[in-house]
């Protein structure tokens, strides 16, 4: 499943997780220095939080439309033009910062530039792995993939980030242009064709294509309700996430640091599930793979309601970083495996479209909850949706249906491979 003895992944594969991994690492650092930037300039909350607004709402509005054009052009060339285009932005904000020309204006123009072209930039990178690996190594591919951007931009870019920001305020901005431009030079290296099978009937308006990756997602049992529990549960995990700082100082006890090293330990697990997952989503299968992910999801809003120690909470995290590790490298692996090529960008596009949609919404209730209901409420709301998700989709991801998609299909007309030069 996860490749037979002697298999490697080949110096296409490494050039595209350098470039992921780079600008990952830019990313993270920008997105620390973003909001300092803010509040240097004013201390209006509104104004500084509206910083994560600008860097979500592309999400919402170009994840869907992207998907489309992931699918009508060259996957590889996309992803180098959104790259320089990411530079040039960034170029300008580094100058007119160093000039002292720079505003909250511009930044949120910046941001919103950078996050528009991430959203289509995430959905190519999928929608272009199955080419670049074979179908037996991508659980390794997604693992090494998310380990690269857990390791840099969840571990290194925080304080790296902030401590440059210190020296000077331009500088993760202009080593975030460096990372892409370093970035568009590794995927232009990749070699080989990228494009999904042209369509059937000739170019249809955006819409119409966006319903044919919809539709075809929906008549799809196992995607359709792993994509539905990713967005139903990052809507009560963003919640929790959004009031910890409440839990770590309020009932735990802990300072600034503490706080921080919860993060950590959740980054950690997630580092450790990348490393190892491929080996040991072949040892337990996908099917329990899932399964024991859902019952650790439980149990981490469990452990947040309930205990007031600060090991148990930063062991949940810990486990939980794994789970999150190896949920992502399965049902990206799934959704890469079962869909055809033509479809890989809507079909994956549409898969981010919902998980930002919870992750939006958490964000706002997980206050609401909190304040209506006591600080400990949306951990039991997590808790009640967990168990309740576990119990209904618990048939969906037997063993046969898995084993079903793991199995290789004839190659039909359009589902074949990127042809690789």
């Amino acid at each position: 499943m996860t490749g037979t003895t002697g298999e490697r992944l080949d110096g296409r594969f490494a050039r595209l997780w350098a470039a992921s991994t780079m600008s990952a690492l830019g990313s993270g650092m920008a997105t620390v220095a973003a909001p300092l930037f803010v509040a240097s300039k004013t201390d209006d909350p509104l104004t500084v939080s509206a910083a994560s607004a600008v860097a979500w709402l592309p999400w919402l509005l170009f994840a869907l439309p992207g998907g489309v054009l992931v699918d009508r052009v060259d996957r590889r060339r996309l992803m180098v033009v959104i790259d320089w285009v990411r530079v040039a932005a960034l170029a300008v904000l580094t100058a007119a910062i160093i000039t002292g020309r720079a505003g909250v204006a511009l930044l949120y123009a910046v941001l919103f530039v950078v996050n528009a072209g991430e959203v289509v930039f995430r959905s190519a990178a999928q929608a272009m792995l199955p080419a670049v690996v074979s179908r037996s190594l991508l659980e390794r591919a997604n693992g090494w993939l998310g380990g690269g951007t857990t390791l840099t931009q969840g571990m290194i870019a925080g304080p790296l980030g902030g401590f440059l920001f210190v020296l000077a305020a331009s500088i993760p901005f202009g080593v975030n242009a460096a990372t892409y431009a370093l970035s568009a030079v590794l995927i232009g290296l990749v070699g080989g064709s990228y494009r999904g099978a042209p369509p059937t009937g000739g170019r249809r308006s955006v819409r119409a294509e966006v319903v044919e990756g919809f539709r075809w997602l929906l008549s799809q049992r196992l995607l359709r309700t792993m994509t539905f529990l990713i967005g139903l549960l990052n809507v009560t995990l963003t919640a929790a996430i959004a009031v910890l700082v409440l839990i770590a100082t309020q009932r735990l006890g802990l300072g600034s640091v503490g706080y921080g090293v919860l993060f950590t330990c959740m980054a950690v697990g997630g580092l450790l599930g990348s490393v190892v997952g491929d080996r040991l989503v072949a040892r337990i299968t996908a099917t329990w793979t899932i399964r024991i992910g859902l019952l650790i999801e439980a149990g981490l809003h469990l452990a947040l309601a309930a205990s007031r120690s600060a090991v148990v909470i930063a062991v949940a995290l810990f486990a939980f970083g794994v789970h999150g590790a190896l949920w992502n490298m399965v049902s990206n692996s799934l959704r890469q495996r079962l869909t055809p090529a033509a479809l890989q960008g809507r079909v994956g596009s549409t898969t981010l479209f919902i998980a930002a949609g919870g992750n939006c919404l958490g964000a706002l209730l997980g206050g609401v909850v909190a304040t209506r209901f006591g600080l400990t409420a949306p951990y039991w709301v997590g808790f009640v949706v967990a168990v309740a998700v576990t119990a209904v989709t618990w048939r969906v991801f037997d063993r046969s249906t898995v084993a079903a998609a793991y199995a290789d299909p004839a190659p039909a007309p359009d589902d074949r491979p990127a042809t690789v030069a």
